[in-house]
C-alpha cells in the first residue's frame, strides 16, 4: 500500500493564468493548502488561492529572496510553477529552495530551453523522427504552403498570423518578433496532458480535443483514446529530455487510402495546462501524483488513467472587491 500524502502548503506561481488558477483549484479539491503568486497584484488566483503576494518576474535579481519570503511568511512547503519561463531561473536558485525547507521538482533547464524556443523543439523533434511540420527561420524556403507565422519564442496566441500567399508571408514576418514560418497543419486539434516520471517514462497521457478555444485557451474539448497520440507523445518527451508535467499539441487528420491516422505535434509546453481541470475530472490525479512524486513518494498509477468522451464546456466566473 502506498505511503498517503500529507497536507501540503504549496505556492503556485503564475496565479493570474489559466494553469495557474487550474492548479490551485486542483490543489484545494485535494486538500492542500494555496498560496498564489505572480507579478500583478490583480491576478485573480491570487484571490481563489487560501493566501497570496506579487513576485518579480524570473529575471528580477530579486526573484528568488522574493519568493523564499513570501513561502517562509505561509508556511510553504512544496512549490508548482506554471510559467514556463520562470523554469530556468528556478532551476539557477534550487539550491537556496532546498535550503527554505521548499519541496520542487523541475524538468532540467536543456529540455525547458528545447520546448520554449520552438526551432531548437523543431530540430530536437526531427532529429527524434517525430512528424513535425515544415519549419524555417523568417523564411517560406523548404516550408510548403498555407504557411502560418509566430514568434521563435513567445506564448499564447500572440504574434501569429496566418497566410496562403507567399509574398504575404513576406511582409507578415516583419511583424513577428524572431519570426518562425510553417506550414499550417489541417485536421482535429488536440492537446495531450503528460506527466513523465523522473526517470523518463511516461506515467500518464491524457489526449483531449481542442474543439473550440479563445485566445488560445481551450474553451470546449473531450477526452479521447489513440494510441499513436500516446505513442508519440512518449517518444517526443523522451527525446527532449522531460520529466514532470506538460501539455503537448499537434493535429490528427485520417491518412489518405484508409491508412489510418497521421498525427504531427506542433508544441510542448513543460508545465501544466490552462485544459488541466477536464483531464482531472476524466479522472487523472495528475497535480496529486505530481506532488507525490516530488516529495518522493512513488506514483500511483491506478490514479493516472482516465476516462474518453468526457466534454468541458467552459465559461466566466467572477470574483468581486470593495465596498460591501
Amino acid at each position: 500500500m502506498s505511503e498517503p500524502l500529507k497536507r501540503q502548503t504549496v505556492l503556485v506561481t503564475g496565479a493570474g493564468g489559466p494553469a495557474g488558477v487550474s492548479v490551485i483549484q486542483a490543489l484545494r479539491a485535494l486538500g492542500h493548502a494555496t498560496v498564489g503568486a505572480d507579478a500583478s497584484a490583480d491576478a485573480v488566483g491570487i484571490r481563489l488561492a487560501d493566501a497570496g503576494g506579487v513576485l518579480p518576474r524570473a529575471e528580477d535579481a530579486d526573484y528568488a529572496s522574493a519568493l523564499c519570503t513570501l513561502a517562509a511568511e505561509h508556511g510553504v512547503t512544496s512549490l508548482i510553477p506554471t510559467v514556463a519561463e520562470e523554469l530556468v531561473a528556478l532551476h539557477d536558485c534550487s539550491g537556496v529552495l532546498s535550503a527554505a525547507g521548499i519541496a520542487y521538482w523541475l524538468p532540467s533547464p536543456r529540455a525547458v530551453v528545447s520546448c520554449t524556443d520552438k526551432w531548437l523543439f523543431h530540430q530536437a523533434a526531427t532529429a527524434a523522427g517525430t512528424a513535425v511540420p515544415e519549419t524555417a527561420l523568417g523564411t517560406t524556403e523548404g516550408v510548403t504552403g498555407p504557411w502560418v507565422i509566430k514568434p521563435r519564442h513567445g506564448r499564447g496566441s500572440r504574434d501569429i498570423y496566418f497566410s496562403d500567399d507567399a509574398d504575404e508571408v513576406a511582409e507578415l514576418v516583419s511583424l513577428v518578433p524572431d519570426p518562425l514560418v510553417q506550414h499550417r497543419l489541417s485536421g482535429s486539434e488536440f492537446t495531450v496532458d503528460a506527466l513523465v516520471d523522473e526517470r523518463g517514462r511516461l506515467a500518464a497521457a491524457v489526449p483531449r480535443w481542442r474543439l473550440e478555444t479563445k485566445a488560445g485557451i481551450s474553451t470546449l474539448g473531450e477526452t479521447f483514446v489513440d494510441d499513436a497520440v500516446t505513442q508519440g507523445v512518449g517518444a517526443l518527451l523522451g527525446a527532449l529530455g522531460h520529466t514532470g508535467p506538460a501539455n503537448v499539441q499537434g493535429f490528427a487528420a485520417d491518412a489518405p487510402a484508409g491508412g489510418g491516422r497521421q498525427v504531427v505535434f506542433t508544441e510542448v509546453n513543460p508545465r501544466f495546462s490552462g485544459g488541466l481541470p477536464l483531464s482531472i475530472a476524466a479522472g487523472a490525479d495528475l497535480v496529486g501524483q505530481y506532488l507525490r512524486g516530488m516529495l518522493g513518494l512513488g506514483l500511483e498509477a491506478e490514479r493516472l488513467g482516465f476516462l474518453p468522451g468526457v466534454r468541458m464546456y467552459r465559461y466566466f466566473a467572477e470574483i468581486f472587491e470593495g465596498p460591501a
